[in-house]
């Protein structure tokens, strides 16, 4: 992964590529969050694993699944977001980037677009409803609509293998992302947001129903669990409940019993 700080910089001054370079430069170039993310993540990820990355934007998580030499295959819809993933990764084999929306069955999917966001991009029309209007969301704006490919995780695990880690980011369509999995993998994790507080329930009871019954919870951007051990689904369902809507996001991590 040599050579990756020049290819940032190169994708950072490319005008096609304006619309990333916010994430750009959030997401790289800071080694304390870098050596975070790899102390968290080591928890689930040990070197010659298998993780999928669904919903991998440009790839953050991603570069810290390969420092822990995990074998990763990264989904994203986005085409501005799979060309800075294809150039940060190129030559690297042990990384697939797939163009595609992960959910709940294969065929064409209608993506919303954040052009100055492209990190809250989405396939959930509900998802875009419910940011209308909400605190701390009234700058944000879906300005484009495009076709993109669908596959499932069902689908992925077929092609690739069973993955050890699943960590699924995709701003309110999870519980689509789920409806396509019918059989655990060893750890997996998926994103929350207080705008919309209906889907981590039916996100909990997907998983439980797959077999995943052991809980935790990290908020926003913070690299740590943020409850004293693993818990139920009923008790971590009650402790998003009452989050603030300032809490804004974080991940549920699910486990086996």
């Amino acid at each position: 992964m040599g050579g990756q700080d020049g290819v940032i910089e190169t994708l950072k001054a490319d005008p096609a590529m304006s619309d990333l370079r916010r994430s750009l430069e959030s997401y790289y170039g800071d080694p304390g969050r870098e050596a975070a993310m790899d102390a968290f993540y080591a928890g689930f990820v040990r070197p010659g694993n298998l993780v999928f990355d669904v919903g991998a934007h440009v790839g953050d998580r991603l570069g810290s699944f390969r420092r822990l030499g995990a074998r990763v295959v990264a989904v994203e819809p986005q085409p501005l977001c799979v060309r800075a993933l294809r150039a940060l990764y190129a030559g690297d084999e042990r990384v697939t980037v797939i163009e595609a929306a992960c959910g709940a069955r294969p065929g064409r999917v209608r993506l919303h677009v954040n052009s100055a966001n492209p990190t809250v991009s989405t396939a959930s029309a509900r998802f875009v409803r419910s940011a209308a209007g909400a605190d701390g969301w009234q700058d944000e704006t879906w300005d484009a609509e495009i076709e993109v490919v669908g596959t499932t995780l069902d689908a992925l695990i077929a092609a690739h293998g069973v993955p050890d880690f699943v960590k699924i980011d995709v701003e309110g369509f999870e519980d689509a992302v789920l409806a396509g999995l019918s059989s655990p993998p060893p750890a997996l994790s998926f994103e929350f947001t207080t705008i919309a507080r209906r889907l981590a329930p039916r996100c909990l009871d997907r998983v439980t129903a797959l077999g995943l019954t052991r809980f935790n919870v990290a908020l926003g951007d913070e690299m740590a669990l943020a409850l004293p051990g693993w818990a139920s689904a009923a008790e971590v369902a009650a402790y998003l409940r009452a989050l603030p809507h300032e809490a804004n996001s974080g991940d549920v991590y699910c486990r086996p019993a």
